[in-house]
């Protein structure tokens, strides 16, 4: 992070933390690097002026269970130079209530990706082809200072920014949404929030740290970086340390669209409540993958009971086509506890919806990509170059 000089603190923000320290505050870091695309139009932001998107290893030739570790076998977002999206991944954990382990989400999330294909029927796009999707990596985050890793998950975030229009950040717990809403927010401004949760994440504090997982939103609002009254959470249920919790952030503004909500009243009506409550506004969609259920996804640091199905929060997703997503992230993947990738296989596909999403209003590109760039993504020796030239003349060699 060198280009990065004198990180400056948000004098606001100082006076919430309350007794932290300079170095371990998590301060906001207003510091734009050099290159940022704030206030640029589509045309001009990273991704959208490539004809021809690098797309996915090539299965006929790379079976899909081996091959580049990236997110749905993409390629990295150093070897195409920007993107439209790119997802980055931050293996950070400090900041957990109860059972650890997200740190290892970002890799089970990419491994359950593999065998996400190029067609998304449901939306009726091309998610790799509509526009350059790539996988930016992992940020490198301090494992023992929150405030530390703050600042340098914004950092993360901007500086990949730089490169791509938006993103999607795989954790981690939740406690990343904070500093990536900071660096969405430089871009688009206050941004409404639909929070796919099986908890509020609006509380104060906890064990008087103001900075964790059951926080993110809470010091959002404060920092003025979501359009409170434009925001929502979806999957909300179980128990609570106290009633005056759902006061206290029905006091910030915001919405809930509870799991009773659903299974009472349907998908669709859980979509239109979602939608006149966004309206124009960009949107930011932050799922953490305990607003499922258990048994959709028991690998997760503090399950609840009665969740969303993979399928209703699918289908909700599915719902906010059209609306104006600048921005997402998945949270709270802890591999530790899966069983048979259940958890990492949802998180990829919802993953997959929201790039979906993305796609849908992207300009569509000129040309298909080209039979040499697909062949040099899916080999990694000279070995598999030779297969890839012998698959290439080979008709019967298909997709799996």
């Amino acid at each position: 992070m060198s280009e990065f000089d004198d990180p400056r603190d948000d004098s606001a923000h100082d006076d919430r933390a309350r007794n932290d320290t300079a170095r371990n505050d998590g301060a906001r870091n207003d510091t734009a690097p050099e290159d940022a695309t704030a206030g640029s139009t589509d045309a001009a932001r990273p991704g959208h002026n490539q004809t021809r998107p690098v797309p996915q290893a090539d299965p006929a030739v790379l079976p899909r269970f081996a091959g580049p570790q990236t997110f749905a076998r993409l390629p990295r977002l150093d070897e195409v130079g920007s993107a439209a999206v790119a997802v980055l991944g931050v293996p950070f954990d400090s900041a957990v209530t109860y059972r650890p382990g997200a740190r290892f989400g970002p890799q089970a999330i990419r491994a359950g990706s593999k065998l996400l294909r190029p067609y998304h029927p449901a939306l009726d796009v091309h998610p790799f082809r509509a526009h350059q999707v790539a996988d930016a990596g992992d940020a490198g985050v301090n494992p023992y200072l929150i405030g530390e890793a703050i600042t340098e998950i914004e950092l993360a975030a901007r500086a990949t920014m730089a490169h791509a229009d938006r993103l999607i950040t795989l954790g981690g717990d939740h406690t990343i949404a904070l500093p990536v809403l900071r660096a969405v927010h430089e871009r688009y401004g206050p941004v409404a929030l639909v929070h796919f949760d099986a908890h509020l994440d609006t509380w104060d504090t906890v064990w008087n740290a103001p900075f964790t997982h059951a926080t993110p939103f809470r010091r959002a609002a404060e920092e003025g970086l979501l359009a409170l009254d434009r925001s929502a959470h979806v999957g909300i249920r179980g128990p609570l340390p106290a009633k005056a919790d759902l006061a206290a952030d029905l006091g910030l503004g915001f919405a809930v669209v509870s799991t009773l909500d659903v299974a009472r009243h349907g998908v669709d009506h859980a979509v239109d409540r979602i939608r006149a409550r966004v309206g124009d506004s960009p949107v930011y969609v932050s799922i953490d993958v305990d607003a499922l259920d258990p048994a959709h996804a028991p690998g997760t640091g503090t399950p609840e009971a009665g969740g969303l199905t993979t399928r209703e929060a699918q289908m909700i997703l599915h719902g906010l086509a059209g609306l104006r997503l600048v921005g997402a992230d998945i949270v709270e993947v802890a591999p530790a506890y899966d069983h048979a990738e259940i958890t990492a296989l949802a998180a990829a596909n919802l993953a997959y919806d929201l790039l979906a999403l993305f796609a849908l209003d992207a300009p569509q590109p000129t040309s298909p990509p080209s039979v040499a760039t697909t062949a040099s993504l899916a080999t990694t020796s000279s070995l598999a170059n030779t297969a890839s030239a012998t698959a290439s003349a080979s008709p019967e060699r298909t997709e799996a």
